[in-house]
């Protein structure tokens, strides 16, 4: 049944460690106005904050029903599954089954990219890094069987690298369902399986699942698409994404059970009953910074540890990660300064804006941490030589043209091959933000609050690259 908030104790009036209150009449409040304000349909709240979780809810969970949003209802959490089979595979190499950096293909022989000699040596720690230079947007349906991510790596053999492996960071969803297939080959179990018996389990994650036939079980939150700035519809389907996403994007849960998993983290690695589901130094590796990023909006990350997005708010550290799927957005934050997480789960409409707004105010708030300004040009934006960047940038599924017409640089987006139906092509109009960055507007909710960051730079051979939501396209005309 739908917790009802005056009667839960988990939200009576608390003081954190750091000395501020937390009070749910308030957030609550801000919750509610923030939603409405960004014509988000249904979003549901869970702050960790001293020792006590918080979990708070809005809006309607499908616009056409009406059921409303509590805090016992799923939502997708997209990308941030990819923390759920990031921890599973800590906990095979922490047992001595994997070694993060032997070559993948000695757990899987049939791994294969379309660089014969990249194929010998990516590593799991490149994966789990998104170092190993495998593209993102590889969307393959091997059915609804137990073999669909054996399927996937087979299909996937002749998908081409993004850059080198180990030469830069590239967001590859294609290297964590590589990861997931390690993970069944290594256990004997399906992905799903694992994660269930090897994570939710031991921490009493009761409220999160991967299929869709457990998610009836609960109150299910459907996405929403439309127009920034207007009330978006129920989109067409509640999932788009195939079975075999599952280790990237295939996990759905309750915001409260998404600060758990976050808790073991910020516990050294034990459940709430003492159960260790990783060693406190495996946690504290996951937590290392294994390279900086050249975009440092989209995610609103520094750096990248193994599976956890890297932040660093003028000094104070944290760690978390964003996840997207149809309609659905997820954010989910930890500073471990302030024994503090927060987690937010939206069901369509500008929730970038939200997140921004309401993030900002908690973490200053409750744990002193200021976040960055929203990223945007100056109101007198640089002069910029954009010549040596115009041209075409691909990557698996996308094609980016880059041009200028009367000292207006425009780029084109542009979904192909397997992700062709997911968006008609993006036009946008670029504005400088220094001779390398630069901000495109109106590319809608996922992207960096009102401005998506374009980011140029050039790999270790030369070649000159455009990074768009983390991925990096090389350029090829």
């Amino acid at each position: 049944m739908p917790k009802n908030l005056s009667q839960d104790p988990k939200n009576d009036r608390v003081e954190n460690s750091a000395g501020r209150d937390f009070d749910p009449a308030h957030w609550q409040a801000r919750l509610d106005v923030l939603r409405a304000t960004h014509h988000v349909p249904g979003a549901s709240l869970a702050v960790l904050t001293g020792g006590t979780l918080h979990e708070l809810a809005s809006g309607v969970l499908h616009r056409g029903t009406g059921v409303e949003a509590t805090t016992d209802s799923v939502f997708q959490l997209g990308s941030i599954a990819k923390l759920y089979t990031a921890t599973l595979v800590m906990q095979l190499a922490e047992s001595g089954l994997l070694d993060l950096d032997a070559p993948v293909v000695n757990v899987l022989p049939e791994f294969a990219v379309a660089d014969a000699e990249a194929t010998k040596s990516i590593t799991t720690r490149q994966l789990l890094s998104h170092t190993s230079g495998l593209t993102c947007d590889f969307t393959h349906d091997t059915g609804r069987g137990d073999d669909c991510l054996a399927r996937y790596v087979e299909a996937a053999q002749g998908v081409a690298l993004d850059c080198r492996p180990g030469t830069a960071v590239s967001y590859s969803s294609v290297g964590y369902n590589v990861l997931g297939r390690v993970i069944e080959v290594l256990t004997g179990q399906t992905w799903d399986a694992a994660l269930r018996d090897r994570l939710l389990v031991p921490l009493g994650l009761a409220e999160t699942m991967t299929l869709p036939e457990e998610v009836l079980r609960f109150r299910a939150a459907m996405g929403h698409l439309g127009e920034p700035g207007q009330d978006p519809q129920p989109a067409p389907a509640w999932d788009l994404m195939p079975r075999s996403a599952g280790p990237y994007g295939g996990v759905c849960a309750t915001a409260a059970d998404v600060a758990r998993l976050a808790r073991m983290h910020l516990d050294g690695g034990t459940a709430p009953d003492g159960t260790r589901v990783l060693a406190a130094e495996t946690v504290a590796a996951m937590q290392h910074r294994e390279i900086d990023v050249p975009d440092k909006w989209t995610v609103s990350a520094d750096g990248w540890g193994l599976g956890w997005t890297l932040y660093d708010w003028f000094g104070v550290p944290g760690y978390g990660h964003d996840g997207a799927s149809i309609g659905q957005y997820a954010y989910l934050r930890v500073v471990p300064e302030a024994d503090m997480a927060i987690v937010l789960l939206t069901n369509g409409g500008s929730a970038r804006l939200l997140y921004a707004e309401l993030f900002r105010e908690l973490l200053d708030e409750l744990a002193g941490v200021t976040m960055p300004a929203p990223f945007g040009p100056a109101a007198q934006p640089p002069v910029v030589d954009l010549a040596p960047l115009v041209g075409t940038y691909q990557r698996e599924g996308v094609v980016i043209t880059v041009t200028e017409h009367e000292g207006t640089p425009h780029l084109v987006y542009e979904f192909v091959g397997g992700m062709k139906d997911f968006s008609p092509p993006l036009e946008i109009d670029l504005v400088p933000v220094s001779e390398t960055v630069f901000a495109g507007a109106g590319a809608g909710p996922s992207f960096s609050e009102d401005w998506m960051p374009v980011v140029f730079t050039t790999l270790p051979d030369g070649t000159g690259c455009c990074y768009i939501g983390m991925r990096a396209a090389p350029k090829v005309a």
